[in-house]
């Protein structure tokens, strides 16, 4: 994983993220904005597969890039013309704004920054959980203790509400 290459694909990767994330936020047509978020999501699969995570890359593409873009672009067609420009942003949310993306910033930096003298000064690294496709299925799928069950519903039953708001806000205009 420390070739040459793999570097330098990283380096691709996550510029194309970086730009594509500034796309999503800076762009005043919303169609646009779900599609350079497709971008970013699909860069976030590639990263989980050059770390090894194949599961976790799969799931990226299947349930967020494949799914939920399509379920904002449904959404927005359903309610809305997309051809409509958003408003300008006012003083207070672009300072909010770059408030938080330069606290973003610095977590980043701070996560690195420890990383990289982890590494240099030779302290051991944590080691990762080697869990199977199955030990995470039954996990995600199961109602008993420590199971992702019932989370999962409720996140799916939130999601199918806020369409349905929506789309009655877009019929009462």
């Amino acid at each position: 994983m420390n070739s040459v290459g793999s570097i330098i694909l990283y380096a691709i990767v996550t510029l194309v993220m970086v730009v594509c994330s500034v796309l999503t936020v800076t762009t005043r047509k919303i169609l646009r904005a779900a599609t350079y978020l497709l971008f970013t999501l699909f860069g976030a699969a590639v990263l989980y597969f050059m770390l090894g995570y194949e599961f976790l890359g799969g799931v990226q593409i299947a349930v967020y890039a494949g799914g939920i873009v399509v379920l904002f672009v449904f959404a927005i067609l359903l309610t809305g013309k997309p051809a409509d420009n958003a408003e300008r942003l006012t003083a207070k949310s672009t300072f909010l704004g770059v408030f938080a993306a330069l606290a973003m910033l610095g977590v980043g930096a701070w996560a690195l920054c420890s990383r990289v003298t982890r590494m240099l000064t030779g302290a051991a690294m944590p080691e990762k959980a080697q869990e199977t496709v199955d030990q995470i299925g039954e996990q995600l799928l199961s109602s008993g203790h420590g199971g992702y069950l019932l989370p999962f519903e409720a996140i799916s039953v939130l999601l199918l509400a806020c369409i349905i708001g929506g789309v009655v806000i877009a019929r009462k205009r």
